[in-house]
């Protein structure tokens, strides 16, 4: 009997954390759900459609990149209850599509898993929650500490910066992030030169 007892706690140690893992994925995959009925709905009707009533954030916007079958609603916000939803919208930063840097936050193991499958020259569409829609080309990535992004808020372009935790596969927190740039190409029905 009690050379049964480590493969049992064991197990239990294995069933635990995997239901753990398992949680927060399926929480992501839900939380889109929800985000994407408020979204559709954020453009229909022109105004801020909260997810769930408690909810201190809405969709801001979708992004997706065709080619990968990635697609991910952003919310206004990047604090640490939004980010357990979705990417994020940093607040400092001008919306998809306006004259300088709209950045985008997310977690590497979730939202912006993606990100390791972008390809330099991909396009990257982003629908904003007022119907606008933009595609952008992405041009340049890096790894960089957290506090030394590189990204340049006042830049006179168009470009969009996706950032997440670096490196994809690691399990712990860390003080290097990866970012995808990119510069904006079209606008709705017109290209952008």
């Amino acid at each position: 009997m009690t050379r049964l007892i480590p493969p049992l706690v064991l197990a239990l140690v294995g069933t635990i954390l995997f239901g753990d893992g398992a949680y927060i994925h399926a929480k992501a995959w839900l939380a889109q759900l929800l985000l994407e009925r408020a979204f559709d709905r954020s453009v229909a009707t022109g105004q801020a459609v909260k997810p769930w009533s408690w909810a201190d954030t809405w969709p801001v916007a979708r992004i997706e990149v065709k080619r990968i079958g990635a697609s991910a609603i952003v919310l206004a916000g990047t604090s640490g209850q939004a980010l357990a939803f979705g990417p994020g919208h940093l607040n400092q930063t001008v919306d998809a599509g306006e004259r300088g840097v709209a950045v985008y936050a997310a977690h590497r193991d979730t939202h912006f898993r993606f990100l390791r499958n972008v390809a330099i020259g991909e396009v990257i569409e982003i629908t904003r929650a007022d119907g606008r829609h933009f595609r952008y080309r992405a041009d340049a990535s890096n790894v960089v500490r957290f506090d030394a992004s590189g990204i340049d808020p006042a830049t006179p372009g168009y470009e969009l910066a996706l950032t997440t935790c670096w490196p994809f596969d690691a399990i712990t927190p860390g003080p290097e992030r990866y970012i995808l740039h990119a510069t904006l190409i079209e606008s709705d029905s017109e290209a952008v030169h």
